[in-house]
């Protein structure tokens, strides 16, 4: 089975008079209808290594692999493109516009991929925010909604172009627990449908528990992963 996106042999290293290693050497296959929770201390890479598989950095040695195709020899706009089309993205902090209402912070994706018609969109949209329960909050501003809320219109705008994969970056940071467990079942109930996979880097190895495949790193590199353990 093709990985949907794969690390192979990746490291990040910030130039300089002192080089600092954030990767060092990580090869990761995600596939279709995994649940990826990546922990470690802080420093270890975590937020670098989704940065890289997200193709938001590019690696200084080894690739990434994209459905099968080398990004390496993808252009700064096609990165763009594919990062607009098959993935998706949910950070610690929302990000939401706050002069869009939560029905357009939604839309945004899609109005920039263009793949769709107003009125597929709008419907789209609006079925996003159904199923995670946000369907009286469309006309509602960012300011208006709870932290909880927020994050959940977060997860909206990451799945408006129905990417393969969603990654997230301690995406509960800012949440209190019943919240921050709302929003691992969201993630788990993504993976239970149509293959797509999800990866979290997150520092709460409780929630980290509750995904399919855990994968930790220390000091750039890939300590344990519990797929390699079974196999």
């Amino acid at each position: 089975m093709t990985a949907l996106i794969a690390a192979e042999n990746v490291s990040r290293i910030l130039p300089g008079p002192q080089p600092v290693a954030l990767v060092r050497e990580v090869s990761l296959a995600v596939r279709p209808g995994e649940f990826v929770a990546v922990t470690g201390p802080s420093g270890s890479g975590k937020s670098s290594l989704l940065y890289l598989l997200g193709l938001l950095d590019r690696p200084t040695e080894g690739r990434i692999l994209l459905e099968g195709k080398d990004t390496a020899r993808m252009s700064d706009d096609a990165l763009a493109a594919a990062r607009l089309a098959r993935l998706g993205f949910v950070f610690q902090f929302h990000f939401l516009l706050p002069e869009f209402t939560t029905l357009d912070n939604v839309l945004i994706p899609m109005r920039r991929l263009g793949r769709l018609s107003e009125r597929e969109q709008q419907t789209r949209a609006k079925a996003l925010l159904e199923a995670l329960g946000l369907a009286d909050a469309a006309g509602k501003y960012p300011e208006q909604l709870s932290g909880g809320m927020r994050q959940r219109v977060a997860i909206a705008r990451a799945l408006a172009n129905d990417p393969a994969v969603i990654l997230a970056d301690e995406p509960t940071g800012n949440l209190d627990t019943k919240n921050a467990s709302a929003v691992f079942d969201i993630f788990a109930a993504l993976v239970g449908s149509g293959g797509r996979s999800v990866v979290v880097v997150t520092h709460d190895q409780e929630l980290a528990a509750r995904a399919t495949r855990q994968v930790r790193l220390v000091d750039g590199r890939i300590t344990y992963d519990s797929a390699a353990a079974v196999a």
